[in-house]
């Protein structure tokens, strides 16, 4: 069970738990002051929400169960060491997932085991470092493509 659709449960049954002692309670007042939906740095890092990007990078691992998987392990560490950390030193995350699509060809469901790299960066300048990213995963490995999703992030240290 994704961690994600836990915590989903879990915020959803702390509600349903919370409501009828809520309800039940009228004697105290409901008036919390509303959250700030303003982004706030840290003190080192005041007010550094704004001109940021988001890129998600997801590059494919080989068909699920396919017998090339651990072939696809050590390229994957190398193209990390290699060519991920050299151009976002600053840091990026890495997550496992599962892709899946229809082949356009045969009409059939094709399913990989995927890496989903997620880059904050300041700024428009990165695309450049982005993209040779997703040329050096093709070369390394013949694949036909690495999608590329950049969307405007707000963040906060």
């Amino acid at each position: 069970m994704p961690a994600g659709f836990r915590l989903t449960c879990a915020v959803a049954l702390s509600t349903v738990i919370a409501l009828p002692a809520m309800a039940r309670d009228t004697s105290r007042s409901t008036t919390a002051p509303a959250p700030s939906a303003a982004m706030h740095g840290d003190a080192k890092r005041p007010a550094q929400a704004s001109h940021w990007q988001r890129a998600e990078l997801y590059f494919g691992l080989g068909r699920t169960g396919g017998a090339d998987a651990a072939d696809y392990a050590q390229r994957w560490q190398a193209f990390l060491d290699e060519d991920v950390t050299p151009r976002f030193p600053d840091g990026f995350s890495v997550l496992d997932v599962q892709g899946q699509w229809k082949k356009r060809d045969t009409g059939t469901i094709e399913r990989l085991n995927s890496k989903l790299v997620v880059i904050l960066f300041h700024g428009t300048r990165q695309r450049r470092a982005l993209d040779a990213l997703r040329t050096a995963w093709k070369q390394r490995t013949g694949d036909e493509s690495v999608l590329l999703s950049i969307t405007p992030a707000q963040v906060s240290f």
